[in-house]
């Protein structure tokens, strides 16, 4: 599973570090040499809407997620773990129809492309959808494990921390 989290690290931090370099290059262009990256803009929005796709998948499975705990923090084991099966079947509820609608998406794009390039649209809205459907399956593993008694922490959260019991 630990290759599987850091795949998709990486392919979310991949498109992020993209989306700066674009933007950088294109800046650096316009103001250095009067012109512009073709399809700057378009590529920019799309390769964002991949990365959220693809960092939600890892915040919901982790449940690192911003959120506040004014009701969570003043209630027994019992009442946090109801909670957090709560929150995570409404997260659920809404990215398996989430992802199913990309998938819907990415089947109505037909030939339609970027501005400037022409670039597929399809490409972009494929990679989103994955994404999404990788984040509904996380969703559903950590309901899982929480029903089962679980709960599923990034190593990077330090036990001792005031938001390592839930993740916040």
């Amino acid at each position: 599973m630990k290759r599987l989290f850091s795949a998709i690290e990486t392919v979310a931090a991949l498109f992020l570090l993209l989306i700066a370099l674009i933007t950088a290059g294109n800046v650096l262009l316009r103001y250095a040499f009067s012109m512009q990256i073709p399809d700057w803009f378009d590529g920019t929005q799309m390769l964002q809407g991949i990365a959220m796709f693809w960092g939600i998948a890892l915040a919901t499975y982790y449940g690192t997620h911003i959120g506040v705990d004014i009701v969570w923090e003043h209630l027994g084991l019992k009442g946090r773990r109801r909670m957090d099966l709560l929150a995570t079947a409404l997260t659920v509820a809404f990215l398996v129809p989430l992802a199913w609608m990309v998938w819907v998406k990415v089947g109505g794009t037909g030939s339609q492309g970027t501005m400037d390039l022409r670039l597929p649209l399809q490409w972009f809205y494929s990679v989103a959808a994955v994404g999404a459907t990788v984040a509904a399956v996380l969703a559903l593993v950590r309901l899982v494990q929480l029903w089962q008694g679980h709960e599923a922490r990034p190593e990077s959260i330090d036990e001792g921390s005031p938001g390592a019991a839930h993740g916040s």
